[in-house]
């Protein structure tokens, strides 16, 4: 069995040269989404109707504000029949439906939308079930005003660990051990990428974590990255690819 990442953009909010950090795996199972997500779901001519579980890291913009727009296509352009379930932070039905309702106040008047819509609210520790994956969360040190959550999920086809937003915090190494693949943020090139990943953490958790689990990095900014990266067997991902594994 494989698994097809699928990177719909691999940018940090500033990147000049990339599109916001997304991914989904085997057409059915996606990680965040900015505010790029549909456009490029049509580019790459990927039925968003097949998505069925959206996990979400935190609610900045870049993470977050595709949201809405995603809702829309659903109700009046493609109407869908499979169930979604959204995992994302406490409170992430109430934040869906009033940034929906700010962009387009006509999508949840709709008392028949035509399938099940469920969300799923992350805690510490907590793990769950949905759409043929199972998959846990843990709480991750990115910013003080917010909440913010790393996943695991193992699909059919295998487990994927997704570092969402995060400094470097004890809860990465039994997220990501194991997985067949770990997309881990790297936000700079340097040592100083605020409260973010940077080469020098990868490198760390490349030493902390099994060697059979492949590592890509993501949320990426500008300039190019240290060969210490490569010669570690790390991937880095670009937009509108997909990368099998």
């Amino acid at each position: 069995m494989t698994l097809d990442l699928t990177f719909l953009g691999t940018g940090n909010a500033f990147a000049p040269t990339r599109y916001w950090s997304s991914f989904l795996v085997n057409g059915r199972y996606l990680f965040d989404a900015p505010p790029t997500l549909l456009a490029h779901l049509k580019r790459l001519e990927i039925d968003p109707r097949d998505i069925e579980v959206i996990f979400i890291s935190h609610f900045h913009g870049d993470h977050f504000f595709g949201l809405p727009f995603l809702m829309l296509e659903f109700a009046e352009l493609a109407p869908r029949t499979k169930d979604l379930t959204i995992v994302g932070p406490p409170g992430v039905a109430k934040r869906l439906k009033s940034a929906t309702d700010l962009a387009f106040s006509n999508v949840f008047r709709k008392r028949d939308r035509g399938y099940q819509l469920d969300f799923v609210e992350a805690r510490d520790g907590k793990s769950g079930e949905a759409a043929g994956c199972q998959f846990e969360m843990r709480e991750v040190v990115h910013v003080n005003d917010l909440e913010c959550f790393c996943y695991r999920v193992t699909t059919p086809e295998g487990t994927v660990a997704y570092s969402g937003d995060t400094v470097m915090c004890p809860p990465l190494v039994p997220i990501a051990d194991g997985a067949d693949v770990f997309v881990v943020e790297c936000s700079c090139w340097g040592d100083q990428c605020g409260p973010h990943l940077s080469p020098k953490d990868i490198l760390a958790l490349r030493e902390q974590i099994s060697p059979s689990t492949k590592f890509i990095l993501t949320h990426i900014g500008a300039g190019e990255a240290p060969p210490s990266l490569a010669a570690a067997g790390i991937m880095i991902a670009n937009d509108l690819k997909t990368i099998r594994v």
